[in-house]
């Protein structure tokens, strides 16, 4: 028990910033992430405890203005050291099976080597430091369907390479 209420107040101490958000809808999600067999409760499952163990926890925070601009934060806290992650938004909710995810999520949907970029997708790649915090920021002047999000997947390498590490469920907002 007071092992679990440390690692809240870890958390919550890693996560804060205390920032205000211009007008719009704002939403943060916070997880820890859990292997598949006991996460089933758990919005945060981890394929690859070597890079993303056990206890790691995620932050993701969307802010979409009322124009549609939007911007998507990550932050990680726990994770292998010195490691560069890949990190996309996808379709669909994080399960036992790393495919469960879907693809990534597209502004213009269409997955061929066109559309399969920063501008059309969000991407959130990160270098862990010495600790294992990483941190990323991606901005757009598209916002979510609704319904065509559901999760942020850490890959094993930056870009469109790498296995998937990890998977967290988030329910992206839409456009209104």
């Amino acid at each position: 028990m007071v092992a679990a209420v440390y690692a809240s107040a870890l958390a919550a101490a890693l996560f804060a910033t205390g920032s205000a958000s211009a007008p719009g809808v704002s939403l943060e999600t916070v997880g820890e992430f859990a292997p598949p067999a006991a996460s089933a409760t758990s919005k945060a499952v981890t394929y690859d405890q070597n890079l993303v163990p056990k206890g790691a926890w995620i932050r993701v925070r969307q802010h979409t203005q009322r124009n549609g601009a939007t911007t998507v934060q990550l932050r990680v806290t726990g994770v292998k050291p010195g490691h560069v992650f890949g990190v996309h938004v996808h379709q669909k909710a994080c399960g036992a099976d790393p495919a469960a995810a879907g693809s990534h999520y597209q502004d213009k949907a269409g997955m061929d080597a066109g559309h399969v970029n920063a501008t059309n997708e969000v991407w959130l790649d990160f270098t862990s430091d010495s600790h294992g915090s990483g941190m990323a920021t991606a901005q757009h002047s598209w916002a979510f369907r609704k319904g065509e999000a559901g999760s942020v997947v850490i890959h094993s390498e930056p870009g469109t390479k790498g296995s998937r590490a990890a998977c967290f469920t988030v329910p992206f907002g839409a456009k209104s």
